[in-house]
């Protein structure tokens, strides 16, 4: 049954949840609150661009940390280590070694794609297209295609090499998209919570295919992200009505 957690704000300021300014432009982060079936409570940080970090109880994860390749620049070494690095393909707007020395630590889960743990010197566990693992008690992550299918852009990402991931934390779905386009696939990704659909050309998706791929995905909250110079308020304006409730960040 979906939205099987409590929204518990739309936004809530940096200094309520205790963040950080994030590297040189000091810039300060907000998060979105939510709770799991089990009643621990997620937090979710925007950094920018397709960065995302969450706190989840006492743990937290990254979404492909990246420090100067995108601005602002982020010191990662200002922010909590990681218990997960997830890291959704190989372009250097996702994944970057020093972002992921830096919050590394002992006992550091690396997650990543075939391609990356090569580029990484055979860092991290390697997840294809369709696996699926558990991470801790309650904690299941599942990799999902991520690719572009548009003749013009079958370049940036082909299909069966990169990955979207959908973690299930307690009863609480989140699906982030990874650089994708609107994809047969998405039909299949059920009981969404919170999902991160890329919207940024001409990379992934125009806020039609954006819109059309969370038509598909039906998450309770979408964060549109990695968006770049997109007028993303577009992508609100097409899902008026769907009972989805977009919220904007600064993803750009």
């Amino acid at each position: 049954m979906k939205v099987k957690f409590l929204i518990m704000a739309m936004m809530i300021i940096g200094a309520m949840c205790g963040c950080t300014a994030q590297g040189s432009e000091s810039a300060q982060e907000g998060c979105d609150v939510f709770k799991t079936q089990g009643g621990t409570t997620v937090k979710m940080y925007c950094i920018k661009h397709g960065s995302v970090r969450m706190q989840v109880g006492e743990k937290w994860i990254y979404v492909d940390p990246v420090t100067t390749a995108v601005k602002p620049e982020t010191d990662y070494s200002t922010l909590p280590q990681a218990d997960y690095i997830l890291v959704t393909h190989e372009h250097f707007d996702h994944l970057d070694s020093v972002a992921i020395n830096q919050l590394s630590k002992p006992g550091t889960v690396l997650i990543t794609n075939a391609r990356c743990h090569e580029l990484l010197g055979g860092k991290g566990d390697v997840m294809a297209n369709g696996d699926s693992r558990t991470l801790a008690a309650g904690w299941t992550i599942e990799a999902v295609p991520a690719y572009n299918n548009s003749p013009d852009k079958l370049q940036f990402h082909p299909k069966g090499r990169d990955n979207g991931f959908v973690l299930t934390i307690e009863g609480m779905r989140i699906y982030i998209a990874g650089d994708t386009e609107d994809i047969p696939e998405m039909a299949a990704i059920k009981d969404i919570d919170v999902a991160f659909l890329p919207c940024n050309l001409p990379y992934t998706m125009t806020p039609e295919q954006c819109a059309h791929a969370a038509t598909m995905v039906k998450p309770a909250v979408l964060f549109p992200y990695h968006y770049g110079q997109t007028d993303i308020q577009q992508v609100v304006k097409l899902l008026d009505g769907s009972g989805i409730d977009v919220r904007i960040r600064a993803y750009q």
